[in-house]
């Protein structure tokens, strides 16, 4: 029997902390289950019972400064829409790191060398794939 099997059912036991970015992935998918714009309320129905309405609103409020997510006013609150997919806020997180090094090149290059073969194939077709500067 492991440690949740003994656990189970005791009323001292402490609820699982979630990692770096799993709550703002949990918030962004059920956005983008969402039938069109919803309020927080509407969020925080889906994510289940344990998470307060105000963390619900920071998290949205997060992904909002980070672009994930688009708000408009209805009434005195706002409804949410999903602009992003979890890859997309992905890349919003590393667009964000880039952003913040003074010498993207060392950065850019490093990330590189650190890929496995796959991926750097991976990446590689990708960018022989997009657009050149300047092309539409």
């Amino acid at each position: 029997m492991d440690v949740a099997d003994r656990n189970e059912g005791r009323l001292d036991q402490q609820p699982r902390r979630r990692g770096q970015g799993e709550l703002e992935a949990q918030v962004l998918a059920a956005l983008r289950r969402a039938p069109g714009a919803v309020t927080a309320a509407w969020v925080q129905e889906r994510l289940g019972g344990d998470l307060a309405y105000t963390t619900v609103m920071t998290i949205l409020t997060r992904l909002h400064t980070k672009g994930a997510v688009a708000r408009k006013r209805a009434g005195r609150s706002f409804e949410w829409t999903a602009v992003a997919d979890e890859a997309g806020l992905a890349a919003l997180r590393m667009r964000k790191v880039l952003d913040a090094e003074t010498d993207r090149e060392a950065v850019l290059a490093s990330f590189l060398t650190a890929l496995t073969p796959g991926d750097e194939q991976l990446l590689r077709g990708l960018l022989a794939l997009a657009p050149a500067e300047g092309e539409d």
